[in-house]
């Protein structure tokens, strides 16, 4: 291997010990502030929404069904296996009612 290759290593291991460390530290003052600790909460939801919503920008209407119906089981059900997989059949139920 060549010595940027071992730098390269050596500063990717800093970066994720950095990463823990700070988790640590930063873990006990989230605790002590309702205020982070609930934005904390949200921020898996609002991540998903976001994924979700950059991947529908340029999708097909048979996405946009798909994603709708989802949204109404996700509403519905608040379970994520079930919302996957009738979103999934969604999806090749609706393509294949559009290329009837």
């Amino acid at each position: 291997m060549t010595t940027a290759q071992w730098l390269l290593i050596g500063l990717l291991a800093v970066g994720t010990f950095a990463i823990r460390m700070t988790g640590l530290f930063v873990g006990d003052a989230v605790e002590r502030r309702p205020a982070l600790r609930a934005v904390l909460h949200d921020l898996p939801g609002c991540l998903v929404v976001a994924l979700v919503a950059s991947s529908l920008a340029g999708a097909s209407p048979q996405a946009w069904l798909a994603a709708a119906v989802a949204l109404a089981v996700a509403s519905w059900s608040n379970h994520v296996i079930l919302t996957m997989a009738i979103g999934v059949g969604a999806f090749i139920a609706i393509g294949g009612l559009l290329q009837v």
